[in-house]
């Protein structure tokens, strides 16, 4: 029996293996992902019952337009080939296509949630472009008609602009680069817009505008960016980091540049607005000297006389009035008086008689020559005439009538019952 070392079997088995299978297609899901510094990618393909390891290394792996993630179903294009050192066996891939989807699809889809996540998009953080720019920059292809097509617009609609042309590739390996590249230097030449753009194309004609080198650069630009690429129902992600999405190229350069013919009617309105404002103001200003005018009349030295002169009359004839109103109320009261006058007198004489007569009758009757009786006399206590019943013992007092005056003491008081 021929004896085989182990390294010979494993060239044998390799040999028969790469073979046979140099050419195969394998449909499976990505399994654990490995991206190498190297740039090789290293993962197992696997279903539901079997898995198989393989490679991708550096040279294929740069071409993915797609990034590898866990759990994707993908389409492998290689061939199998054995890893002699370890004795296995794994597919080496030339190429994998996602499952039921394009790569460039996929992609697509990938870098815009990916961007999107960074905030790419966000319309908070667009530039405003300016109304009346003068000076932008073209970054497309001067072999393309693209560039004529913005030209003529610009030519037809605004002649006031300065436009400097930068020549790059639209399509291709190395679009991507040259566009971030022309983007980058136009960024440093104080324009007022910068447009990314170019013709209609298929996707892949397309693509370089997909490419996040490109979105980098739109997005970091410090000047306003217009993307015109394509048709309308072509969507770059370059239209979504831009300031500004153009649905083609022509189209980019009506929207950031301002219509002559409609600038001269703008013009004219303006004109128009403007003497409308001047006359209404002058207008305003007259009505305003008038008012003044006729306040100074109301409020001038002769004015004021005249208005005091109205003043006094009106005061005198308020005067006038109330003296005959008060003359006439006196005569009134006068005669009124006149009237009563002797039957007031009589009748306060007839009072004053009566008056007189009852004091006269009092006064006789307080007298003491007509008050003397035998044995009676009145009782006087510091020239006061009092009652008998207020004395009290020891108490000096005089009796007396009309003839003599009797000093006296009380010596004894009692009560008679």
């Amino acid at each position: 029996m021929h004896t085989l070392s182990v390294s010979s079997l494993n060239e044998q088995i390799k040999g028969l293996l790469e073979t046979s299978f140099e050419k195969v297609y394998v449909e499976g899901e990505l399994s654990r992902i490995t991206f190498h510094n190297s740039g090789h990618i290293y993962f197992t393909l696997k279903d539901s019952s079997s898995a198989i390891s393989a490679v991708m290394f550096r040279g294929n792996a740069s071409k993915l337009k797609f990034r590898l993630e866990e759990g994707m179903k993908v389409l492998v294009d290689g061939a199998i080939t054995l890893y002699k050192p370890r004795g296995s066996y794994q597919i080496n891939c030339f190429s994998i296509e996602p499952s039921g989807q394009g790569a460039l699809a996929l992609a697509y889809e990938q870098l815009k949630q990916k961007l999107s996540a960074q905030g790419y998009f966000n319309p908070e953080i667009k530039k405003q472009l300016p109304k009346f720019p003068s000076r932008i920059a073209l970054i497309t292809s001067e072999t393309g008609a693209a560039l004529q097509d913005m030209l003529r617009v610009a030519n037809s609609r605004y002649k006031a602009i300065e436009i400097d042309i930068y020549d790059v590739l639209v399509q291709g390996q190395n679009a991507a680069f040259s566009i971030a590249n022309a983007v980058k230097t136009a960024d440093t030449q104080a324009y007022d817009i910068i447009i990314v753009g170019r013709g209609g194309g298929s996707i892949e004609d397309l693509w370089a505008f997909n490419e996040e080198i490109v979105a980098d650069a739109i997005f970091y630009a410090k000047t306003p960016i217009v993307s015109a690429v394509g048709h309308e129902i072509d969507w770059l992600i370059s239209d979504f980091v831009a300031d500004l999405r153009a649905a083609t190229p022509s189209a980019a350069m009506e929207m950031i540049l301002p219509d002559t013919n409609e600038l001269y009617q703008y013009l004219d309105s303006i004109s128009i607005q403007f003497t409308q404002k001047i006359e209404q103001k002058i207008y305003n200003l007259k009505q305003e000297l008038s008012h003044l005018k006729n306040l100074y009349l109301q409020h001038s030295v002769e004015k004021k006389l005249e208005y005091k002169k109205q003043e006094i009359i009106k005061i005198k004839d308020d005067l006038t009035q109330a003296i005959s109103f008060k003359l006439q109320s006196y005569e009134k009261d006068l005669q009124t008086t006149q009237q009563r006058f002797p039957q007031t007198i009589d009748s306060l004489l007839g009072l004053a008689q009566n008056q007189l007569s009852n004091l006269k009758k009092m006064l006789e009757s307080n007298n003491p020559k007509y008050k003397n009786k035998k044995g009676f006399a009145q009782i006087v206590k510091n020239s006061t005439v009092v009652d008998i019943a207020s004395l009290n013992i020891n108490d000096i007092f005089e009796a007396q009538n009309d003839e003599y005056i009797v000093s006296a003491k009380v010596l004894t008081k009692e009560k008679i019952r």
